[in-house]
């Protein structure tokens, strides 16, 4: 175990407590993903969930078709652009899922200590004595003592949408079971999950392959949650996947924990990865209950040391039905984040919760109260013991500009970056201020044909005398913008900021823009993306990065993020040196 990150450096006025927290730009650092359905689905419930604090939108296919989820995208857009607030896109496997099937959709009342058929025919329709299921293997894979639940989405851990079976006996293809508890399954599948059992179906099937490339392409996908992944060969073969599909290659993939077998093979899982997504339902029935929170801090605690961002899921299940969490759901939102957590999952308390909304402004009034309390001091030794000496040059940068912002009470750290990597490692070390990443786009030219690269990929033939002055065209893609505008552009603390620009009417533009790097830090706990105008290059020049930082810091003072006589720790690189400085704001 390791200790506590909470911090009481002295006692605490106990009626300080009562006391309104004071507003921010930020709701919080700790980033929430949430997880769209029939609940929070349309354009005024999405804005909404925006302006709360949602930065990575999730889209579930182990229920709803393509098409269903293709609206709520296009929605989704029509929210950012009104909103003007970035959101990332999560695509969320089926994975090796277990489902019981029920065609006729009429609720299925089973009584404790009853006897149930759990059969492959699906055929058979669903009753309280037969439940047909979409595996022909599970007579093969379980034992007379194993333990099956069965519920609706996932298991809340109630007693009356899901029920705990007890294997009794196998009878060919069938496996017959004893229901421990009452409980009534309404609805037209259940997930089933036998606990501690291997399940010989791939982690990535072919319907799953068959979303990714048309649906993940189609929309360019920023993160795909692998559900069920139990092996790093499963994140390895997932990527080559990724790779040959060209447009998902800067697609980043979250190694989905959920079993015993992806407990225990975590270190390497991790390695491959590019973050880990906690599924803490079904991991929650694998392991007895009072090995939960250990595997809780110890996976955490290997994920912040590695700079990987960790996701965390099931903590607020109550607010599926009711407007506020119970007690311990809201200490376990605080201690997620004095764990270390970057990112709350939220599924069915957005997906089919009846308060979406206040959900998201919950969990994240809870993250920005427990942020407070983090020991930041002891995480940043802690740290820096974990990553030895001599560290490489970017990771001394890194911890430098951490150590430098906290020792000058600075306001933000501002990072100038082409790839991101630079913004996350200094994020790794927990600042207790935001971290903005000015990402700038590397610009190459053979004349006719300039591409940027980095943040995202511009690409068009272009006769440069017709210019009247530099431009580019706005991002294609970005929700709810025209094709072929022509802008410069910039992307400041998750909002979109557009600047004038001119070019000939006859400028012939093909475009292809991608805003990964930038959409992906938006998972990333502290770290919050401004791309930056395209005319100034990653290899600029200390002039240009200065003009580049000057609309940074107007931005920042525009947004009430920087005040006057604020100190702001700036690093970039200039030349082939890299730098960590601090400016005093003026009036």
């Amino acid at each position: 175990m390791h200790s506590s990150h909470l911090l009481l450096e002295e006692p605490i006025r106990m009626a300080s407590i009562l006391e309104p927290s004071k507003s921010s730009f930020f709701p919080a650092l700790t980033k929430i993903v949430g997880t769209l359905g029939p609940k929070s689905r349309s354009v005024e419930t999405l804005s909404g969930c925006l302006k709360s604090g949602m930065s990575v939108a999730r889209f579930d296919f182990s229920w709803g078709d393509a098409e269903y989820h293709q609206e709520t995208l296009d929605n989704l857009k029509i929210a950012v652009k009104s909103t003007k607030k970035l959101c990332a896109v999560m695509l969320d496997t089926v994975g090796p899922e277990l489902q019981v099937i029920n065609k006729s959709e009429k609720a299925i009342t089973l009584k404790a200590d009853g006897l149930v058929t759990l059969t492959p025919n699906q055929d058979q329709e669903a009753s309280s004595e037969v439940l047909p299921i979409n595996f022909d293997g599970l007579a093969k894979a379980v034992k007379k003592g194993d333990t099956i639940f069965v519920g609706q989405y996932l298991f809340t851990g109630s007693e009356t949408t899901s029920v705990w079976l007890e294997v009794d006996e196998v009878k060919g293809d069938d496996v017959i079971c004893l229901s421990r508890n009452a409980a009534t399954l309404a609805g037209s599948m259940f997930t089933l999950h036998a606990s501690q059992v291997h399940i010989d179906m791939p982690t990535l099937t072919e319907k799953d392959k068959e979303v990714i490339s048309t649906w993940g392409v189609q929309n360019k996908i920023d993160f795909l949650s692998l559900s069920y992944c139990r092996h790093a060969e499963d994140v390895r073969q997932t990527r080559e996947m990724l790779k040959k599909l060209g447009d998902l290659s800067q697609t980043q993939i979250f190694a989905k924990i959920e079993n015993v077998e992806g407990l225990n093979h975590f270190d390497e899982i991790l390695q491959e990865a590019d973050g880990i997504i906690l599924s803490r339902g079904n991991l929650g029935i694998d392991l007895p209950p009072e090995k939960v929170f250990l595997f809780q801090k110890a996976a955490l605690y290997k994920c912040n040391m590695a700079g990987k961002p960790a996701v965390l899921t099931r903590v607020v299940d109550s607010m599926t039905d009711n407007l506020r969490p119970t007690r311990a759901e809201a200490t376990d939102v605080a201690n997620a984040v004095l764990d270390g957590s970057d990112a709350i999952l939220l599924g069915a308390e957005t997906l089919r919760g009846l308060y979406p909304v206040e959900t998201i402004s919950t969990v994240g009034r809870i993250c920005a109260e427990a942020e407070k309390v983090f020991n930041q001091d002891l995480y940043f030794k802690k740290t820096v013991k974990y990553v030895g000496e001599p560290m490489s040059h970017l990771e001394s940068i890194a911890s430098s500009a951490v150590r430098a912002a906290i020792k000058v009470k600075a306001s933000v750290i501002i990072c100038f970056t082409s790839s991101g990597r630079a913004a996350r490692l200094i994020a790794k070390y927990r600042p207790t201020m935001p971290v903005i990443s000015v990402v700038i786009p590397r610009v190459k030219t053979n004349q006719l044909k300039w591409s940027f690269s980095g943040a995202f990929e511009v690409c068009f033939p272009l006769d440069l005398s017709s210019l009247t002055t530099t431009a580019v065209p706005f991002p294609e893609n970005v929700a709810g913008f025209q094709r072929g505008t022509i802008h410069s552009y910039c992307l400041m603390l998750g909002r979109f900021l557009s600047y004038k620009c001119y070019a000939s009417d006859s400028l012939s533009l093909v475009t292809r823009v991608t805003l990964y790097q930038a959409r992906q830090s938006l998972i990333v706990r502290g770290l919050f993306p401004m791309l930056a105008d395209p005319r100034h290059p990653a290899e600029s020049t200390s002039a240009t990065n200065e003009s580049v930082l000057k609309v940074a810091l107007d931005h920042g003072k525009q947004a009430g993020v920087i005040k006057s006589h604020d100190r702001v720790v700036v690093c970039q690189k200039v030349g082939d040196a890299s730098v960590v400085k601090i400016i005093e704001l003026e009036d």
